[in-house]
């Protein structure tokens, strides 16, 4: 398949340093179209996340060694539902360039290809230790999900407790882990302690983030 059309106004100094200083290794020529590439990809990860994925299958093609545009490719598979290419594509940005990587989202794959067992593993890999809150957070929810998948709601609930939820904690990563926590403690069967973290996570969802008003009023 030939690859998306790109426009001409696009600039490439819109990407991170970073990222334009780990596709130097390209030719210049080479090295743009990736960028624009990258940039598209992600310009229609909401709302066209197919598109997206043709943006950085097409990244991926020219830059197979770099380690960003196999992750970039990686996200969009995973917005895109494609979990076996997601979860290939973040392995091998891993391989490249070391370090705990997308774990929450490669746990999210595995669940997606049916095998929460595996996403719990991630949960317990030696590379989880070496996430930042933010990314531990999130790899917490997921492996949430997962025991609840496999009809383990107590033990969802102390996934998310060892995440260590806290009332005094602001901003989404503490909304969205106050909701996991809210959602665990519902499917164990804990209906009023869910009702209080559901209405802390009303209290603090200052972007609409999560459907925890309508959860509340459903228990």
């Amino acid at each position: 398949m030939a690859d998306p059309d790109l426009p001409d106004d696009i600039d490439i100094e819109d990407l991170d340093p970073s990222v334009l200083q780990d596709l130097r290794s390209l030719s210049k020529d080479n090295g743009e179209a990736v960028a624009k590439h990258m940039i598209m990809a992600a310009t229609w990860m909401d709302d066209d996340p197919k598109l997206a994925l043709r943006h950085a299958r097409a990244a991926k093609d020219r830059a197979g060694r770099v380690s960003i545009a196999r992750e970039v490719n990686g996200i969009a598979a995973y917005r895109a539902g494609e979990w076996k290419e997601a979860l290939a594509e973040l392995r091998a940005a891993r391989r490249i360039s070391g370090g705990p990587g997308m774990l929450a989202v490669m746990a999210d794959c595995e669940r997606g290809l049916g095998r929460p067992e595996k996403a719990v593993e991630l949960g317990r890999s030696e590379d989880a230790s070496l996430l930042d809150r933010e990314s531990a957070i999130e790899l917490a929810i997921v492996v949430a999900g997962a025991r609840l998948d496999m009809g383990q709601a107590e033990s969802a609930v102390i996934t998310i407790q060892r995440a260590q939820p806290s009332r005094d904690d602001r901003g989404m990563s503490a909304c969205r882990l106050s909701y996991a926590y809210a959602n665990a403690l519902a499917e164990a069967g804990r209906v009023d302690e869910a009702k209080e973290w559901f209405e802390h996570t009303v209290a603090i969802d200052e972007g609409d983030w999560t459907d925890a008003s309508e959860r509340l009023a459903e228990l």
